[in-house]
C-alpha cells in the first residue's frame, strides 16, 4: 500500500474538528439520529461526501446502547434522546477519494450538556476516559514494525483486564489496518500472525466497560509509524 500520510492527515483531521464542533449540539433533548445526521452533515460541508464503512458515516451510540457492539452495516440510530446524564460515543468514517479517516470519541454528558473533562462530576467517567488514555499510551509503546497483531491484541487486552475493564468489541479486536478495500482489513485480533509492517496504517480502538458498569467508553485514532515508533496521525 503506497502511503501519502499527509493526505490521511487531511482526512482524519476532518474527522477531528467534527468531533469537536459537533459538542454545543449535543443537549438534552437531541437523540442519537439527530447526532448521527448532523454529524453527516458537518463532515459533507468539510468535503467528505461520502464513508468507507458501510454506507454508515456516523455511528453514534448513547445511552442504553452506549456498550452496545455492532457493525455498521447494522447499525441503524435511535430516537433515544440524550437527558440530562448520559455518555455519547461518535464514531466518523469519513472517506475523500480512496483516502480514509476513522476516529471515535466519548462525550461525557451532565446537567444536560457536554462536559469537559476538569468539569466532570462522576467518578465513573472519569475512570474510563482516563482507562482509554492510558491503553492508547500503552498500545504506542507496544505497536513495532514486526509485531504480530495477535501479540499486540493479547498485550492490550491483558491491560484491559488489568484495569478492571472488559472488551465489549462484538469481534473481540482492538483496531485494524487502513486500506482502500474495507474487506482487506486485517485486525488486532487473536490468531492473527501477520505483523506490522513499517508502511502500515491502523486503528486502535478500544471499546471497553467498567466491570460490572454502565457506560461503553470508545477512543480511537489511526497510527502510523515514523522511525519505527508509533505516531498518531
Amino acid at each position: 500500500m503506497q502511503l501519502n500520510i499527509n493526505e490521511y492527515k487531511k482526512v482524519q483531521s476532518i474527522a477531528k474538528s467534527v468531533l469537536q464542533d459537533i459538542k454545543p449540539f449535543i443537549t438534552a433533548e437531541v437523540s442519537e439520529k439527530q447526532i448521527a445526521e448532523r454529524c453527516a452533515s458537518l463532515m459533507k460541508e468539510r468535503g467528505a461526501e461520502k464513508t468507507w464503512y458501510y454506507e454508515c458515516p456516523a455511528l453514534v451510540l448513547l445511552g442504553s446502547r452506549s456498550c452496545l457492539s455492532i457493525s455498521g452495516k447494522d447499525y441503524v440510530p435511535s430516537d433515544e434522546k440524550v437527558g440530562s446524564e448520559n455518555l455519547v460515543t461518535i464514531d466518523l468514517s469519513p472517506l475523500v477519494g480512496q483516502t480514509w479517516g476513522d476516529c471515535s470519541r466519548s462525550f461525557v454528558v451532565e446537567d444536560g450538556r457536554v462536559r469537559e473533562e476538569a468539569e466532570i462530576k462522576s467518578a465513573g467517567f472519569l475512570q474510563g476516559l482516563k482507562a482509554e488514555r492510558l491503553l492508547h499510551d500503552s498500545f504506542i509503546k507496544a505497536a513495532a514494525p514486526g509485531k504480530t497483531f495477535e501479540e499486540i491484541f493479547l498485550e492490550m487486552n491483558a491491560l484491559i483486564k488489568s484495569l478492571g475493564f472488559e472488551n465489549l468489541d462484538f469481534l473481540g479486536n482492538v483496531g485494524h489496518t487502513i486500506e482502500v478495500d474495507k474487506n482487506d482489513r486485517l485486525y488486532f485480533e487473536k490468531g492473527n500472525a501477520a505483523t506490522l509492517g513499517q508502511d502500515t496504517l491502523f486503528t486502535f480502538e478500544p471499546h471497553i466497560r467498567a466491570a460490572g458498569g454502565r457506560w461503553g467508553f470508545k477512543l480511537e485514532n489511526i497510527y502510523y509509524f515514523e522511525n519505527g515508533v508509533a505516531k498518531e496521525l
